[in-house]
């Protein structure tokens, strides 16, 4: 794993803060079984943190957006949902994947439901960048490899690194995905 974003949330406590510290997701919607257990393990510690107030910002998809948002919600962080500008949710994947998307959405505070995109890459582009642009420290659950279409993680992580965001990444060296 590379730098944890205790690190950059502690700099953030000593400062005093007036609004909420939004962390945002992005990431595979295969997370390799070797990988799983740290991913889960560094996003309990992120959202069990008691000295700042945190939200979360996700757009729910299979893989790292759900755990991500799950764990969020567990430990009592309230999940804003972006929802990509496209029949989003009948491309979310098998039955299992838009039940789970649909409970968690119940779940979350506030819904933001991005403008309609021409393509789906596009809205996937266009809700990775509303989430960069929208929190303090995105976590990338990501193998450090170009996305494999327009607004993967590897687009999301560029951008982020571009406009300055903070980026922790979530992912075991050497580990590749399917």
């Amino acid at each position: 794993m590379t730098a944890d974003i205790t690190e950059y949330l502690a700099g953030a406590a000593a400062v005093p803060r007036l609004a909420v510290t939004r962390v945002g997701v992005t990431g595979h919607r295969a997370i390799p079984a070797s990988v799983l257990p740290s991913v889960r393990s560094a996003l309990r510690r992120q959202f069990s943190r008691t000295d700042v107030e945190l939200e979360a910002l996700s757009c729910l998809a299979a893989g790292a957006d759900q755990l991500f948002a799950d764990i969020a919600l567990a430990h009592g962080v309230p999940v804003t949902a972006v929802i990509p500008g496209m029949d989003y949710e009948a491309h979310l994947g098998d039955e299992d994947v838009r039940t789970t998307y649909r409970r968690i959405l119940r779940s979350c505070t506030t819904r933001v439901d991005l403008p309609l995109q021409p393509t789906h890459e596009q809205a996937y582009l266009a809700a990775g960048r509303w989430i960069v642009d929208h929190c303090d420290h995105l976590i990338a659950v990501w193998d450090g490899r170009p996305a494999r279409g327009l607004g993967g993680t590897g687009d999301v992580v560029a951008y982020a690194r571009r406009t300055g965001v903070p980026v922790t990444v979530l992912w075991e060296p050497g580990t590749r995905r399917d």
